[in-house]
C-alpha cells in the first residue's frame, strides 16, 4: 500500500517512477551443505525424517501459481520447522533460508495447516490392546525405588524407606500448561493468565512414553485446568464409559471416578504411599510439557499472531513431537524418583464440595486394596 502511494505521489509530480528490479534468491537445498547433527540442531529432526514429513505433505504445499521461482514444499517445510524450533521473527527465519518477510509467513501458515490435516492421527487416546500396554507401562514406573538409594541412607537422605507399589489402571497422565501470545483485540481479559500474561491454556494427556495421547489448545489462559477438562470431549468419553482406566492429575481437578487426585492431608500411611505414588505417576506429563518446550523454543518463547494461529501452531507442535517419538528422533529416560510430592499435592487450592462421592470412594478403594 505505501509503495502505490510513493508511485502515485510520484506521477503527480511528473517525476519518473523508480521499480525496484525483481531479485530472484537462492532456494538450494540447505540439507545438502550441512551435517547430519547440524541439521538436527536447527530444525530439530535429521535429514530422513524431513524427508517423510515432506512425502506426506508435499502435495498439499504446491505453490498454485504460474509464475516461475515458486517456493518449493521443502523450504516451506524448513521455514517451519526453523520457527517452532528457534520462536525467532519470521524476517529472520527468512533470512536464514533466503526468503522474504511475507513469504515465510504464509509458507509457515500453509505447512502448519497441511501437518495437522496429514498427521492428526498421531494424536489418538490408547483403547484396546493399546490402552492395556499403556497401564502396564504407567503400573511400572511408580514402583521403582529411588536411585542410589543404600547411598543416600548412608548420607541421612531417607530415614527410612518403604517400597510404592505402582498405581493400578492408569491410562494417562493429564494437566495444562501456558503457553504465551500476544494480547489479543476481543476478549482481551480472558487471555490473562494468573500468571499476569497473555497466554492459551493447553491441556495434555501423555502415556509412559510421553507421547501425547490428548490435546486440546483453544482455551484461553484465565480458564481453570478443571473447567477445560470438564467441557472436553474426553471427559464425555470417560462420563459414557468409553475407557476402562483412570486419569491422574494434580489438586486442580476434581476427585472422580475415572480422575484421581491426590489427598490433601493424607492421615494414614496408606494415603501417604498412595500419593507418593500418584505423584510420581503423574509427574510423566510435567516431563512431557519439558521435552515439548525444550525441542520446540516457540512454545517456551510464545507466539506473536491470533490465537487461533496459535493454536493450529501448537498442535502442529505436538503433532511432530509424537511423530519424533515414533520415528526414533527423541531420546528421553523416565526420572520419576527425586520429585517433590508436596508440590504435586498443595499447587491449588481445592475448592470445597467439588469432589464426588463416586471419586471418594473410588480412591479409598484403591488405597485400601494397593497401599
Amino acid at each position: 500500500m505505501a509503495a502505490m502511494v510513493r508511485r502515485r505521489r510520484r506521477r503527480r509530480q511528473n517525476l519518473p517512477v523508480l521499480r525496484r528490479s525483481r531479485v530472484f534468491r537462492d532456494l538450494s537445498n540447505p540439507l545438502e551443505s550441512l551435517e547430519e547433527e547440524e541439521i538436527f540442531q536447527r530444525y530439530r529432526f535429521t535429514p530422513a525424517n524431513i524427508y517423510f514429513i515432506i512425502d506426506g505433505i508435499g502435495e498439499r504445499l504446491q505453490s498454485d501459481t504460474a509464475r516461475n521461482r515458486a517456493i518449493p514444499p521443502l523450504i516451506k517445510v524448513l521455514l517451519f520447522l526453523r520457527y517452532v524450533a528457534t520462536g525467532a521473527h519470521l524476517r529472520l527465519i527468512g533470512d536464514s533460508l533466503n526468503v522474504s518477510e511475507c513469504s515465510a509467513g504464509r509458507a509457515v501458515k500453509s505447512v502448519a495447516k497441511a501437518i495437522i490435516d496429514v498427521f492428526i492421527n498421531l494424536i489418538q487416546f490408547p483403547v484396546d490392546e493399546m490402552a492395556t500396554k499403556v497401564k502396564e507401562g504407567f503400573r511400572r514406573i511408580a514402583g521403582k525405588s529411588p536411585r542410589n538409594l543404600k547411598m543416600k541412607m548412608k548420607l541421612g537422605l531417607y530415614r527410612s524407606f518403604q517400597i510404592v507399589d505402582g498405581f493400578p489402571k492408569v491410562i494417562g497422565c493429564i494437566d495444562g500448561t501456558q503457553i504465551r501470545i500476544l494480547a489479543p483485540s476481543v476478549n482481551e481479559p480472558d487471555y490473562v493468565n494468573r500468571k499476569g500474561f497473555h497466554s492459551l491454556n493447553v491441556q495434555m494427556v501423555c502415556d509412559p512414553a510421553f507421547r501425547v495421547t490428548s490435546l486440546c489448545a483453544r482455551w484461553p489462559g484465565s480458564c481453570q485446568d478443571s473447567r477445560i477438562f470438564r467441557n472436553s470431549h474426553l471427559c464425555q468419553q470417560f462420563e459414557n464409559g468409553l475407557h476402562d482406566g483412570i486419569l491422574v492429575g494434580d489438586s486442580g481437578y476434581p476427585l472422580t471416578r475415572y480422575l484421581m487426585t491426590p489427598y490433601l492431608t493424607p492421615s494414614t500411611q496408606s494415603e501417604e504411599r498412595f500419593n507418593t505414588s500418584l505423584c510420581r505417576t503423574r509427574v510423566l506429563i510435567e516431563q512431557t510439557f519439558g521435552i515439548i518446550k525444550r525441542r520446540f523454543q516457540a512454545l517456551h518463547v510464545g507466539f506473536r499472531v491470533s490465537p487461533e494461529q496459535s493454536v493450529e501452531y501448537i498442535t502442529a507442535c505436538v503433532i511432530l513431537h509424537n511423530l519424533g517419538i515414533e520415528r526414533g528422533d527423541i531420546c528421553v529416560q523416565q526420572n520419576c524418583a527425586d520429585i517433590d510430592v508436596t508440590a504435586c499435592i498443595q499447587q491449588y487450592v481445592q475448592e470445597p464440595g467439588r469432589d464426588r462421592n463416586d471419586g471418594i470412594i473410588k480412591r479409598a478403594t484403591i488405597t485400601q486394596g494397593f497401599f
